[in-house]
């Protein structure tokens, strides 16, 4: 089954494929590669609750337009065989991100793995093309020593240095640089934003540059339930950063309409578009209204662990996922997100 051919972007609305499917790219990234557009991340098809399945693979799909996209497949597939692998469907494996390395040719991905125990790890992978195929080349790794849990990859663009962002669980944010192969940290290191406990914790960092300023946009420790993003602005890679406030400051809610953003994309064929891509990982979550409201508010009470589930609205279904995509503006330094229920890219110069 084939669909018509979408003109807009429509956040938090269904989206699906050039084949009609349902598209899972979840905690993911688009990258533009020869002029194409790659949108990549958690195959959540499989993962319906109960089903033991946390996720089946990263998978990527392929646009133009950033409206239309074509399912290319399956560019790590799980391994269904070695329950010990990082990539076995058990596994509790997240945000993926891929960056290209200009000296060796390659794409990296690096992964991040939950373990029981909430001890979190990484594993690297390589391919010659965005496509893949991905091998392995680091299991298990634990950089600089350390769990590390949500975290974006960075390239520099004038000298190709690479950058990794991640949060040292339920502590800080990290700013780590990574080895000139992109395959590992060297060692040096910065930390940012300290706090005590979930939910208040930063996690999910997702990174851009702007007019020469670096922005980390990071959300709370809430699980799956959506929280008030935060934006900080800094001078370098390593900070200081200065903290700008909450992104969507005309949200009632506080929970960053409804969603988490795990990347930012800036369109290279704009002066100055740059779009916060957002999973809205519970859809169902709007239809408790007030009550689910309460309910947030009640989970950040101090004292509180954030990554306890409110057992009141704990239908996680992460295969009905979908996505809010919306265009940041900026009031100065400070970048802001407006609710739009439909957007063109063709709107923006």
């Amino acid at each position: 089954m084939t669909t018509e051919p979408r003109t807009s972007i429509t956040p938090g609305q269904p989206w699906r494929d050039t084949e009609g499917n349902r598209i899972h790219a979840h905690g993911g990234s688009v990258l533009d590669v020869d002029g194409v557009f790659y949108w990549y991340g958690e195959n959540k098809e499989r993962s319906e609750p109960g089903s033991g399945i946390w996720h089946w693979g990263v998978r990527c799909y392929s646009s133009t337009d950033l409206y239309n996209w074509e399912d290319r497949g399956l560019i790590i597939p799980p391994d269904e065989v070695d329950e010990s692998s990082p990539l076995h469907p058990s596994q509790y494996l997240d945000r993926p991100h891929i960056i290209h390395n200009r000296e060796t040719g390659k794409f990296v991905c690096w992964i991040k793995v939950m373990t029981k125990g909430s001890l979190q790890r990484s594993t690297v992978l390589e391919a010659d093309t965005i496509l893949g195929p991905y091998r392995i080349v680091q299991s298990w790794l634990k950089p600089l020593d350390m769990s590390a849990g949500d975290f974006d990859l960075v390239v520099d663009p004038h000298d190709g240095k690479g950058y990794y962002y991640f949060e040292r669980v339920h502590s800080e944010l990290i700013c780590a640089d990574l080895t000139s192969d992109y395959t590992n940290v060297t060692g040096y290191y910065s930390t940012h934003f300290p706090q005590p406990q979930p939910p208040f914790v930063r996690e999910a960092p997702a990174y851009f540059a702007r007019d020469r300023k670096h922005y980390v946009l990071t959300s709370g420790t809430t699980g799956y339930y959506p929280n008030p993003s935060e934006s900080a602005v800094a001078p370098s890679y390593h900070g200081p950063f200065t903290v700008l406030g909450d992104l969507h400051p005309d949200d009632a809610s506080r929970t960053s309409f409804h969603s988490q953003i795990s990347s930012v994309f800036r369109h290279p064929g704009k002066k100055d578009l740059y779009i916060a891509i957002a999973d809205r990982w519970l859809p169902r979550y709007l239809e408790h209204g007030e009550r689910a409201h309460q309910a947030f508010v009640e989970h950040f009470a101090p004292g509180r662990d954030g990554d306890e589930p409110m057992e009141e609205f704990a239908d996680v279904n992460t295969t009905i996922a979908d996505y809010v995509w919306l265009p940041i503006r900026f009031e100065g330094d400070r970048p802001l997100i407006d609710w739009h229920d439909e957007w063109r890219v063709e709107d923006y110069e």
